[in-house]
């Protein structure tokens, strides 16, 4: 019991010097921001559109990509996705539903030889077609699969 409580006040010492330091001005304060690329793909409204603003207008299909979903959805408010591809010195891997009312869902940069693998989730309001466009050595590939929402997830 005494080695609990000498713990606690341990940490709450530690936490409170912490806080006089950032209240004093001696901790460095940095906003977090996130970078602003693809802005305009993720504010087209059309397939098309938010892939000519990526770069992905020209994609080639590939089986080089798989993408696992779950055929038919329960609920379109959280709909599992992952993706892994084989092609070599992927750069980057971007989502999109065709769709949704905003159909880039996400775009991941991959870096210094990052595994080419995303494990998300995403809303869609009806049945959808999802795409993922990857990006390696100046060229893009994309590969297709069909996702059934039987609830719709966008106030459907």
């Amino acid at each position: 019991m005494d080695q609990h409580r000498r713990s606690i006040l341990k940490e709450c010492g530690a936490g409170s010097a912490l806080a006089l330091a950032a209240a004093a001005g001696l901790l460095p304060w940095r906003d977090a921001t996130a970078a602003p690329r693809h802005a305009e793909g993720f504010a087209a409204k059309s397939p098309g559109a938010a892939l000519a603003a990526i770069g992905a207008a020209d994609a080639v299909q590939s089986a080089d990509i798989v993408i696992a979903t779950p055929e038919i959805a329960e609920n379109g408010v959280l709909i599992p996705i992952e993706v892994t591809t084989t092609i070599p010195g992927a750069q980057s891997i971007s989502l999109l539903v065709e769709k949704n009312p905003f159909p880039l869902l996400a775009h991941f940069d991959l870096s210094n030889g990052a595994e080419p693998y995303i494990n998300t989730r995403f809303k869609a309001g009806q049945t959808s077609t999802v795409k993922a466009v990857v990006r390696a050595g100046g060229k893009t590939w994309f590969a297709t699969r069909e996702v059934k929402v039987t609830i719709g997830g966008c106030g459907g």
